[in-house]
Parts: structure tokens; sequence; C-alpha cells
């Protein structure tokens, strides 16, 4: 990390001209979900070549307020009037998690020769701090079990828009045209920052998004402000996400890049083919569009999948429902996971 405030600021401006390149370069291509993808492979790049890539925390706090604000705004009657056919598709979600994560321990011990803690530790959908601090607790190869994950979500942020931009109907789901005026979500984001401090202490995943969330949402359904985020706090918000997925590829060796990208990459294959069975088998129980359960089930973070669902013009409520839950569930199951150690 920079020592300095001079060296903080140099790189901050290097990751974020980075972010703007890749944003622009990728909009400029016609590439799906540009402000996302651009900016997390730009960075990315940077990150692995050896340069210093950093999104500081209080930025990186703000893109989550922002973001779940955005999010939020989605939240409308009609959205609650469906959840009632969300169980199911939670069920559906909790067999996908657990199936998944045991293929992925299978593989990577059988064909990566990972001993079975770090397999075990690599395998979950998500939960990047918990298994990390886990991991390092049991005596795991912790920068191997990042770098698997990391991968993990650089990858589906990459590819999952232009699989998913053929499927997606014409139009957009759970979303406004209407701008917010300034003041509305300037005035949710000191209220949101508040209340993630608490969802902190309770130890919720996601606090800062999730809290934007909740005051964003509480706002739209007492219709005391309706319509979504200018169109241009949006993108710098996905901007910012994409960046902070880049810059988890920090410090790593040529040797440990290679062989964690390509664990990761198999284990995102895997992953990815349990969320298609599963979003094929749901999609005609539950009636809804196979793009929505599919981004709803994919195995990316949080925050990523939320924003995507944004940009895609997906019900965001529907797919940050699914993460939560997934993330709830994973706090149950990984500690169960490679408690034999490192044998």
């Amino acid at each position: 990390m920079p020592n300095t405030l001079k060296e903080q600021l140099l790189t901050l401006s290097l990751t974020l001209a980075a972010a703007a390149v890749g944003a622009l370069a990728f909009v400029l291509i016609g590439f799906p979900a540009p402000y996302l993808t651009g900016p997390a492979l730009a960075v990315s790049i940077l990150a692995v070549t050896g340069y210093r890539v950093e999104i500081p925390p209080p930025l990186r706090t703000l893109c989550f307020l922002v973001l779940g604000v955005g999010i939020g705004a989605s939240v409308t009657p009609d959205v609650i009037r469906t959840a009632r056919t969300w169980p199911l598709s939670f069920a559906i979600l909790s067999v996908l998690v657990i199936g998944s994560m045991l293929s992925c321990s299978w593989m990577l011990r059988r064909l990566f020769r990972f001993d079975a803690l770090t397999a075990a530790m690599c395998a979950p959908p998500g939960h990047l701090s918990f298994v990390l601090s886990l991991a390092e607790d049991r005596g795991g190869d912790v920068r191997l079990v990042s770098l698997v994950q990391s991968t993990r979500v650089l990858f589906l942020t990459l590819v999952v828009p232009p699989i998913l931009v053929p499927l997606v109907p014409p139009g957009t789901e759970g979303l406004t045209h209407v701008t917010m005026p300034a003041w509305h979500w300037l005035g949710m984001l000191p209220v949101a920052y508040g209340l993630g401090r608490i969802y902190e202490r309770l130890k919720i995943p996601a606090p800062d998004l999730l809290a934007a969330m909740t005051v964003s949402a509480a706002v739209h359904l007492s219709e005391l402000s309706q319509g979504g985020l200018p169109p241009v706090v949006g993108n710098a918000a996905f901007a910012a996400m994409g960046a902070l997925i880049g810059t988890r590829f920090v410090g790593t060796t040529l040797g440990l890049l290679r062989q964690g990208v390509l664990a990761g990459l198999a284990v995102t294959a895997v992953t990815v083919t349990w969320a298609v069975a599963a979003a094929a088998i749901a999609a005609p129980l539950l009636g809804f569009p196979l793009a929505k359960l599919l981004v709803a089930y994919a195995p990316g973070g949080l925050e990523a999948m939320a924003a995507m669902a944004v940009v895609l013009g997906l019900n965001p409520t529907f797919v940050a429902a699914h993460h939560v839950f997934r993330l709830v569930l994973l706090s149950f199951v990984i500690p169960f996971m490679g408690r034999g150690g490192r044998g």
C-alpha cells in the first residue's frame, strides 16, 4: 500500500485513468456493460504487470453506497407482490451452491493437486473475506485462494454480459427512466452510511451496499421519492466497481498467476455449468426470464452481479436478494468444508 499522500494520489490517479480508458474503449467497440467490464479488464492488466493500483476504502464505500441507492430504487409494490414465488427459487439455488462447491473441491484436488483445505476454500462461489480468514486460520494457501476467487469474479464480469444480451427481452424490468432529484439521492447516502455501520457490527455481508438498498427501497416504497440515479452517477459507480475487481490481482507472481488463473477458470466453468442447469430448470417452474435467473444464480460477487443486473436492464432487487441468500447459506456451509486441514 502507498506510504505517502503523494504516492496514494498517484496510485489512485493511475487506477482511475486506467478505468476511464477501459470504459471508453469498451464503449467504442460496443462491448456489453462497458462501464463495468472495461475498467475491470484495464485495471487487472495493470495489476498483473506489476503496477500499483488501488481503490481506497472511502471511495470503495462511496461506490457501494451509490450502487445500493440505485438498486433500491427498483423496489416497487409489483416486485414485492412477485416475491411470493421466490422461496422455490431460493431452494433451487441452495442445491446449486452445495452441488457446485462439492464438484469444484473434488476437481481441484484430483486435477490440480490442491490440498484438501485449499481446494475447499477455493470452491465457494463468493464470501471472499470469510473464506480468506478461514483459510488463514486453518493453514490454507491464502494467496492461491484469493487468486482463484478473483479470477472467478473477473471472468464472470467480462463474459456474462455478451452471453446474456441476446437473452434479455426488449425494455427493462424493475427499472425506471425517471431521474431522482439530486438532493434525494445525496440525502440518502449519509443515512445509508450510518445504517451500514450497524449492518457491519451485525456482520451482515456487503453492509454498505445492502444498507443503501434498504434506505432507497424504503424511500421509494413510501413514495417519498421516485426514479433512479442520473446515468453519469451510475456509470461512475460501475466504473469504480470494475476497477475494484481489477485491484484484486495486485502482487501475483507469474507462476502463481498461471496456476491460480487456470484453476479459477476451471472453477468458473463448473459453477457456471451448475448455474445454467439450475436456471434452465427454474425458468419454466417460476415463469421468469432465463437471463434474470442466470444473473441471480451466477457465482459472481454480490456487488458485481447486482450492478450487472442494472446494466442489463434486469430486476436488480431479485438478483441482489438471491446473492444475499447465497452469502447467508455459505456462512453456514463453508465452516464444514475442508475440516481435515491441509492433508
